[in-house]
């Protein structure tokens, strides 16, 4: 089931799922630093994905460096059943204060949205970013996507079809269905 939310032509929707077998141009991966691959999303989207992710992500950062929190770089998708993966690095909780986690957050996802368009993509998905292992609060982290994206979208119409924030359990689902009919 998902939740509509329209804003300038593009659709925003919340469901549970699995973001590996979700058909878009872009999904997004919740990565560390080191692109290596990890728990979680990013795990599971680099062993979906295959090898061919893992060796764009070992060349960016053999180019480029560790990949800074709040920025995000792009690969293609492997045996994933999109065009391509764009990799952010969300903060970790604990380790930045309120303010600036919140910041980099929203970072994630307009620098993710960026790369999409950018890359002639209509369709992008989601994972709840940082609210796993890194503890980001998950209703902050909800509420910060949603008004990062909606913002996003209204200063630039029509330039993305839709927009899935795929969640891994009900308890942000319901975060995401609600604050989504609140805005």
């Amino acid at each position: 089931m998902t939740e509509d939310k329209t804003g300038q032509g593009t659709s925003l929707q919340a469901q549970m799922g699995d973001i590996t077998k979700i058909e878009v141009d872009a999904l997004v991966n919740a990565a560390n630093t080191s692109l290596i691959g990890g728990g979680g999303v990013d795990g599971a989207i680099h062993r979906e994905g295959g090898d061919s992710i893992r060796s764009e992500c070992q060349e960016i950062v053999a180019a480029q460096g560790p990949l800074e929190v709040g920025q995000a770089v792009i690969t293609g998708a492997g045996r994933l059943p999109a065009r391509y993966v764009i990799h952010t690095v969300g903060p970790i909780w604990h380790e930045v204060a309120p303010e600036e986690g919140t910041r980099l957050l929203a970072s994630c996802y307009s620098e993710s949205l960026g790369l999409a368009v950018a890359n002639d993509c209509e369709t992008v998905a989601f994972p709840c970013i940082s609210t796993g292992a890194y503890g980001f609060p998950i209703g902050l982290a909800a509420t910060t996507a949603i008004r990062t994206v909606q913002k996003w979208v209204a200063a630039r119409p029509g330039e993305l079809s839709e927009v899935l924030f795929v969640c891994f359990d009900s308890s942000n689902l319901h975060l995401y269905r609600a604050g989504l009919r609140s805005e």
